[in-house]
């Protein structure tokens, strides 16, 4: 069984310590248990009771009204409102406590809701990556336990792997080929993943690398496949060397093809970006660039179309 401070409480619900308190002192809610030294802390329970306390404040319960009703109760008029509203911030909240839960029957379900009334790409932009902003959050303020990161991240690996296998293999004739992979010591695997979704579905050429990729692998694959695009994730300090000697070489290695680039560390670091470079500066700005990029392919394929049309016509 986990325990969790008030602190720890405030991360994960977003509610202020000083409101938990006074829930808990005026109206006996959220009620800590205490060590031996008499040390306040919180239980599954209490974080499970306070997220679905919180959940029906904001669709209008009153805490006295609530106060009044069972753990039961509340989990039953939790339930309704999970199944008829699609309230981002209610979805994250249900996501994180099925997280704390381990539970893979809630989650499947709210991915699953979101997904076909949204469909898949919608899900991630607007449910999973903002909740996973807030994991990261949790993560960095030791809230949850690797346990948890752990569990989420495989099933939400699992639905990224299945989304790409839906794709069709076969891209366009004209598709440009993308080579995505990450470098050594870079855990960023869930984005890269999302990228390959991205450009399947975009009718694409994409060739998987995956992560753990040295600069000598990266050139194997480079010298035979001549790809159009390169694209990875710098999130992480590079090991054993400074970011740019590593822009550097990997740009000398994938030239003339363009290295796409995101991460924390291009942002941190002050970088001069070699001249086949392209900095992508977060999850919109790349969709918007593989948007721009499939728009052109789709204007080339209708312009050659009707050249070919009025080409017959002449014969004709």
């Amino acid at each position: 069984m986990a325990i969790y401070s008030i602190r720890d409480l405030e991360k994960l619900t977003g509610i202020k310590a000083h409101t938990i308190r006074i829930w808990e002192q005026r109206y006996g809610l959220v009620v800590p248990a205490r060590t031996e030294t008499n040390i306040r802390y919180y239980t599954d329970e209490n974080l499970r009771l306070l997220f679905n306390i919180a959940l029906l404040n904001r669709h209008g319960y009153k805490i006295s009204k609530l106060a009044k009703m069972t753990p039961e109760e509340i989990a039953g008029r939790v339930a309704d409102i999970s199944e008829n509203y699609s309230n981002q911030n209610t979805q994250i909240d249900a996501l994180t406590l099925a997280m704390i839960d381990l539970d893979e029957t809630t989650f499947d379900r709210i991915f699953s809701t979101y997904a076909q009334e949204n469909g898949f790409e919608r899900t991630m932009v607007e449910l999973v990556y903002p909740f996973l902003d807030k994991l990261n959050v949790l993560w960095l303020t030791n809230s949850v336990s690797p346990a948890h990161e752990k569990f989420i991240g495989h099933l939400i690996r699992r639905k990224l792997i299945a989304a790409i296998d839906k794709e069709p293999v076969d891209a366009a004739r004209d598709a440009a080929t993308f080579l995505l992979y990450l470098p050594e010591d870079e855990s960023q695997e869930l984005t890269l993943l999302f990228m390959h979704y991205l450009l399947r579905s975009r009718q694409q050429r994409v060739i998987y690398l995956g992560y753990r990729i040295s600069l000598n692998d990266l050139e194997d694959a480079c010298q035979p496949l001549h790809p159009d695009y390169v694209f990875t994730i710098i999130q992480e300090p590079i090991p054993r060397q400074p970011i740019q000697a590593y822009l550097d070489a990997a740009a000398r290695i994938v030239y003339p093809s363009q290295l796409l680039l995101t991460g924390a560390q291009l942002f941190i670091n002050q970088v001069k970006l070699p001249s086949n470079t392209r900095l992508l500066t977060g999850l919109q700005d790349t969709i918007q660039f593989l948007d721009s990029l499939h728009f052109k392919e789709l204007n080339g394929r209708t312009t050659a179309v009707g050249d070919l049309r009025s080409s017959a016509g002449s014969a004709l």
